[in-house]
C-alpha cells in the first residue's frame, strides 16, 4: 500500500458560521480521489486567531491510502 499525508487549514469566517475555504478542502480530496487514492483517515486541531480579521483555525490532517 501507498500513503500521502497532506494538512489543510480551515479558516472560520469572520462573520457567521462555518469554514470559508471548504472547498479547498473538498479539491484536496477529489485530487488524490482521481490519483486513485481514497481517504483513510482525518484528524483535526484547532486554534483560535486573535488578529484584525479574528476567526479560528482548524488544521486538518488527511492520510489517503492507495492499494
Amino acid at each position: 500500500m501507498q500513503y500521502v499525508v497532506l494538512q489543510v487549514v480551515l479558516k472560520e469566517k469572520f462573520i457567521g458560521t462555518g469554514s470559508g475555504n471548504l472547498t479547498e478542502l473538498e479539491k484536496v480530496i477529489n485530487t488524490q480521489a482521481e490519483k486513485g487514492y481514497r481517504l483513510h483517515t482525518i484528524t483535526t486541531t484547532s486554534a483560535g486567531c486573535k488578529g484584525l480579521m479574528g476567526g479560528d483555525r482548524i488544521q486538518a490532517t488527511l492520510v489517503f491510502e492507495k492499494l
